[in-house]
């Protein structure tokens, strides 16, 4: 029972105080005080890291915690009005302080607080479970827990929280070990602070001299060693839990689509008799992960359909599984959606948003809704600049650049990474490598993997392949398998076989399982002739069991995608495809269309491989885009792998023919073919 100085009677009187959670990812609580019969119960709550802050945020909200107050003592009527009305006065004002801490104004909480003539143990774990939801104000939380006249357990365990969030391990464990009470819940947001940062032998130590356990104290344990990757010990905890919490269970969904583990990820998710929300959003940003972006949007529909409302990371998966099937339709559901849902103002949702009518081609629209953003957050700008980037527009990518700049934002290494791909397709070689130098000694950042490779590219693809080589000798890092098939690529561009065999050379040591370092290298031959080279690597494929993957391109066509493989004999549509085909080489032919035998990598007469080109799967697709699209719209093709260069070529010519728009999205970049011209200029 909570003891109150400036009130007594013999008479209880209860007021009711929302606690809320933490906006860290990893964890947090909830704790419920000491109730009238003297009884406590604590309720530790993990998080996976999938779900977002909102739905948590919302479901801790939900919780309450009783706190009774004892008036005691012979006192006069009027007193004893007066007291009651002092607390009525205290009740509402911590009302008022939990509604601003909710919204996030810790500001005009504490003017209310330190206005208060009366606060009791309420006010002050209110004021105190403020500073845990804004990171950050340790000094702030350490001074006002020194100020609170009698802390209880709830007092001390949201002090252990904020020691925990401000990630002061041994200051946590030292204020955990000289708490006067620990109640279950201590000793999960000790255990939880130690799996926040990885320390799981700490966690598993404390785990297993706790006195009493519930499922939160396991499912903290599960969450922090799928955090880890540590996905055997996981199981092991797991399996050994006398209940399987919807908590532990969606952790445990996460550690299996984590490591591929689909197939046991969806068993655990259709025994599970009680899902929320997060268990949903496991489920469905797993299969997105996996590549398996169907299952992934089925599963979302199954969601809405069981009357589960989306959140902003529900909409963040699907919208990337839109930009993955290149789904502009089902991507612009998706914005209707959000449209008549409360998260049409979400920034989040709105920054997915802009990067999937990015990803699907549609950058007009892309634009307009970075525009209509008001507060744009450093994620906002990286979404568009990376946008012009993909699309080639590397000019206006970068003045972009510079307008976030000027706005006060500070780039991270997102952006720069968009910044050397807005250079690399535009040709600005030297340009690029001072942005990467300035990245570095202007704005402090360590360049990464990603950040080497695209120099590289950027070198490579400009024929400066030496340079990219000793960049790659020079690296700070070990280099890994994805620089040296940027290499590769660059090589067989610029017909360099000495290299070509060195970066291959390298790759295939790194990843001896990479199909593309082999079928790069044949391909390098293959341009060369060197037939018996091509056959050698082809053979050595099949001996390792290496299968390379298949080529192939979609379009999507009144709300349903339609893939091609070069060669498709499967399209239920194939005469009217092949007639259309065959119409537009006679066209192509008689404007000077030549086709390119350098990109039939098969060892085949000469009509053959003319054969081979016509059919290749971005011709197939656009030739159903011209049969099926609108005259008005544009034709969007999208293709697994990089562009040949004589679908290029032929692309800039039907476009001038047709007098159609047609947009390729390859793994690279973006190409505008219209009036027989790309926007790529012929440099990709």
């Amino acid at each position: 029972m909570y003891n109150s100085r400036f009130l007594r009677n013999q008479s209880c009187l209860e007021c009711r105080c929302i606690f809320f959670q933490s906006k860290h990812q990893f964890f947090a609580f909830a704790i419920r005080a000491r109730s009238s019969d003297g009884s406590t119960s604590g309720n530790f709550i993990p998080r996976s890291p999938q779900e977002s802050h909102r739905d948590s945020y919302t479901k801790m909200s939900q919780r309450s915690t009783t706190c009774t107050i004892t008036i005691s003592g012979p006192v006069s009527v009027e007193s004893s009005r007066l007291g009651q009305h002092e607390l009525s006065n205290v009740t509402a004002s911590n009302k008022i302080i939990t509604s601003y801490i909710r919204s996030g104004d810790m500001d005009s909480a504490l003017r209310v607080f330190e206005n208060m003539k009366v606060r009791n143990t309420v006010t002050w774990n209110s004021i105190l479970a403020g500073y845990v939801k804004n990171l950050g104000n340790m000094k702030d939380a350490h001074q006002l827990f020194a100020r609170i006249p009698e802390p209880d357990v709830f007092s001390y365990n949201t002090m252990l929280a904020c020691y925990c969030h401000s990630l002061d391990i041994h200051d946590a464990r030292a204020f955990f070990d000289n708490m006067p009470v620990k109640d279950t819940t201590s000793w999960n947001t000790m255990i939880s602070g130690y799996a926040q940062i990885g320390k799981m032998d700490e966690a598993r130590e404390l785990f297993s001299v706790m006195p009493e356990k519930n499922t939160v104290s396991w499912s903290a344990l599960v969450s922090g060693y799928v955090a880890c990757g540590d996905l055997d010990s996981a199981m092991e905890i797991f399996d050994a839990a006398p209940a399987k919490s919807v908590n532990a269970c969606t952790a445990m969904i996460t550690g299996y689509m984590k490591f591929r583990r689909v197939g046991l990820a969806e068993k655990l998710f259709k025994d599970m008799s009680l899902k929320n929300l997060v268990t949903w959003n496991a489920m469905i940003a797993g299969y997105i992960e996996n590549d398996k972006t169907e299952e992934g949007m089925k599963l979302f529909r199954t969601m809405l359909d069981s009357g589960v409302k989306p959140n902003a990371s529900s909409l963040s998966s699907v919208l990337l599984g839109c930009s993955n099937l290149s789904a502009l339709q089902l991507g612009k559901q998706v914005h209707q959606l959000v449209c008549k849902s409360p998260l049409n103002g979400d920034i989040r949702t709105g920054n997915s948003l802009i990067s999937m009518y990015s990803k699907c081609g549609d950058l007009n629209d892309a634009m307009k809704l970075f525009i209509r953003i008001p507060q744009k957050n450093t994620v906002t700008w990286n979404a568009i600049i990376s946008g012009y980037a993909q699309h080639g527009s590397g000019e206006k990518a970068l003045h972009l650049f510079e307008e976030m700049k000027n706005e006060g934002l500070k780039p991270n290494w997102i952006t720069f990474l968009a910044i050397l791909l807005a250079c690399n397709h535009s040709g600005l070689v030297d340009l690029g490598v001072r942005y990467f130098d300035s990245m570095v000694k202007d704005f402090g950042i360590e360049a990464k993997l990603d950040h080497y490779a695209s120099l590289v590219d950027l070198l490579g693809r400009a024929g400066r392949l030496y340079e990219a080589v000793n960049l790659i000798k020079n690296m700070p890092i070990k280099p890994h398998p994805a620089i040296f098939g940027t290499l590769l690529g660059a090589c067989r561009m610029h017909k360099n076989l000495e290299l070509a065999e060195f970066a291959a050379k390298n790759l295939l040591e790194l990843d001896p399982t990479n199909a593309a370092g082999y079928v790069q290298l044949a391909n390098v031959y293959a341009a060369q002739n060197k037939w018996s080279h091509v056959a050698r690597i082809r053979e050595s494929m099949k001996a390792n069991n290496i299968v390379k993957t298949p080529g192939y391109s979609w379009i999507e066509v009144d709300n349903v995608v339609h893939e091609f493989r070069s060669s498709d004999r499967l399209h239920p549509e194939l005469a009217s495809i092949h007639g259309k085909l065959k119409e537009l080489e006679k066209k192509m032919k008689l404007v000077g269309y030549v086709p390119d035998l350098e990109f039939a990598l098969h060892d085949v007469p000469a009509e053959q491989k003319e054969q081979l080109l016509l059919w290749h799967s971005e011709k197939l697709a656009i030739a159903f885009g011209l049969i099926k699209v609108p005259l008005e719209a544009p034709i969007r093709v999208f293709k697994n792998l990089r562009v040949c260069g004589d679908c290029h070529s032929a692309t800039k010519y039907i476009s001038a023919i047709e007098k159609r728009e047609i947009i390729v999205r390859d793994t690279r970049r973006f190409h505008h073919f219209k009036n027989g011209v790309c926007s790529c200029g012929d440099y990709w």
